[in-house]
C-alpha cells in the first residue's frame, strides 16, 4: 500500500467524521460548518496531494486508479447533501442544492457506468480522468467551502453560492458530456 493509496483511504475515512461534525447537536450551526469546512478542506488537499505523488514518484496503481475517484465523488457528493440538509432557513437554498447535487450524482453514475463499457470491451482501457474531470472536481470543491462559510461570513446570507452552484452544474454536465464524445463508439447504439 503506497502513500497516495493511503492519503485516498485517509479521504474516505475523513467523510463519516465530516458528517458527524456537521450534524452534532453540540453547538450552533456556523461552528458546524466551520468544522465541516475544515474537515473538507483537509480531505480536499489529499486529493491534490495523492495525485501529484503518485504521478512524481510512478506510484500510479490500478488500486488508486479506481478508489481515487471514488473517493472523490463520495466527498463531493455527501458535502453537498450535508449543506443543504443544514440549511433549515433558506428553503430555496435547500433546493438548489439538491438540484445540483441530483446533477452530480446523474453524471457520476452515468460515466460510472461508461467506465464499466469501456473496460469490459475488447480492446479494454482504463478511461482517465479528462482536464474538464478535474476542473470539475475543483469547481465542486470551491462552491463546497464557499456553500458552507458564506453564510457564516454574511450572516446566514449567500451572495455568490447561487452562482457557484450555476458553474458547478454546467460543469458537470459539460464534463459528463465529454466523456461520453470521446467514448461513445463504446455504447453507440446503431452499431
Amino acid at each position: 500500500m503506497n502513500l497516495p493509496n493511503k492519503l485516498t483511504i485517509m479521504r474516505i475515512i475523513m467523510v463519516p467524521f465530516f458528517i458527524l461534525f456537521m450534524f452534532l447537536p453540540f453547538y450552533e450551526v456556523n461552528t458546524a460548518r466551520i468544522i465541516g469546512c475544515a474537515i473538507f478542506v483537509i480531505a480536499s488537499l489529499t486529493d491534490m496531494l495523492d495525485g501529484k505523488i503518485a504521478r512524481k514518484y510512478n506510484l500510479i496503481t490500478d488500486f488508486g486508479k479506481f478508489l481515487d475517484p471514488l473517493a472523490d465523488k463520495i466527498l463531493v457528493i455527501t458535502a453537498f447533501i450535508c449543506a443543504g440538509a443544514i440549511d433549515t432557513e433558506h428553503p430555496w437554498m435547500q433546493k438548489a442544492i439538491a438540484v445540483t447535487a441530483a446533477v452530480i450524482v446523474f453524471r457520476e453514475l452515468a460515466v460510472s457506468g461508461l467506465r464499466l463499457v469501456v473496460a469490459s470491451s475488447p480492446d479494454a482501457k482504463v478511461v482517465a480522468a479528462a482536464w474538464l474531470g478535474k476542473v470539475k472536481t475543483v469547481t465542486q470543491m470551491v462552491t463546497v467551502i464557499v456553500m458552507l462559510l458564506e453564510p457564516v461570513i454574511f450572516n446566514r446570507q449567500y451572495y455568490v453560492t447561487p452562482y457557484l452552484l450555476a458553474a458547478t452544474a454546467v460543469m458537470t454536465l459539460w464534463s459528463g458530456a465529454d466523456y461520453f464524445r470521446v467514448y461513445w463508439g463504446y455504447i453507440d447504439p446503431s452499431k
